[in-house]
């Protein structure tokens, strides 16, 4: 199955939190999307790895994606190694998709930045024919996405372009919702941490709403571009 953009996260609900709204636009005009976890957010302060588990399966029905996979690399002490790299490049090479969107570059969670640049380097060395990769006994070709952006995450970075998203905010809300465990419940008698604030699930919905408010829409989503965002023509901004 080739996919148009494949999202790829750290840790399952950080595509929902980063670009579930996005990618909620892009399925519904028909684009075929992936998403990729790292890890299985086995350090997460609530919840268990198999409670992230059913909690992303549920999320990615929410969202209506094509495929989601889990590395199941190492929560917290994954590294951007050759060994790492080969496995997200199986991934790349099998889905091949157009547009690859990966963790924020600079974030407070360490596994953030660390999984944007091992996520983009991978994106990078898919596209050399010399390294060669195997999927069910079968050598893979190389292949490089066109685009790789990174969508925003703790930390309120400036966004290169932001993408509007009005409309899809519920199926995003919902999407983050399924993560049952990990954010606010007045009724948890687990530890608290940054994300289990009310503050923190309301302020996935302001920021959406202030960056729609900037460019004169209701909601959008913000992205950081490795290259220079290119337009073919004035009027295709909005």
């Amino acid at each position: 199955m080739k996919l148009d953009i494949l999202a790829i996260g750290a840790h399952p609900d950080d595509v929902e939190l980063g670009c579930g709204a996005t990618l909620a636009k892009e399925i519904a005009n028909g684009k075929k999307i992936g998403i990729l976890d790292l890890t299985r957010g086995e350090l997460g302060t609530r919840g268990s790895a198999e409670i992230r588990d059913s909690e992303a399966a549920d999320a990615a029905k929410i969202l209506g994606v094509s495929v989601r996979e889990n590395l199941a690399f190492a929560d917290g002490f994954f590294t951007n190694d050759k060994k790492h790299q080969l496995e997200i490049i199986k991934i790349i090479r099998k889905y091949q998709p157009d547009v690859v969107l990966c963790n924020a570059v600079d974030d407070r969670h360490i596994d953030h930045p660390k999984g944007s640049k091992l996520a983009s380097d991978a994106c990078f060395l898919s596209g050399l024919r010399k390294i060669p990769t195997l999927l069910n006994g079968e050598e893979q070709e190389a292949w490089r996405p066109k685009q790789v952006y990174h969508y925003i995450q703790w930390k309120n970075m400036k966004p290169d372009f932001v993408v509007d998203v009005s409309g899809f905010m519920d199926v995003k809300a919902a999407a983050v919702k399924a993560y049952a465990s990990q954010f606010y419940d007045p009724n948890s008698n687990e530890p608290e941490s940054p994300i289990t604030s009310k503050n923190f699930i309301d302020s996935v919905l302001y920021r959406a709403n202030d960056l729609g408010r900037l460019i004169g829409v209701v909601s959008a989503e913000g992205f950081v571009s490795e290259r220079y965002v290119a337009v073919d023509k004035l009027d295709d901004l909005i």
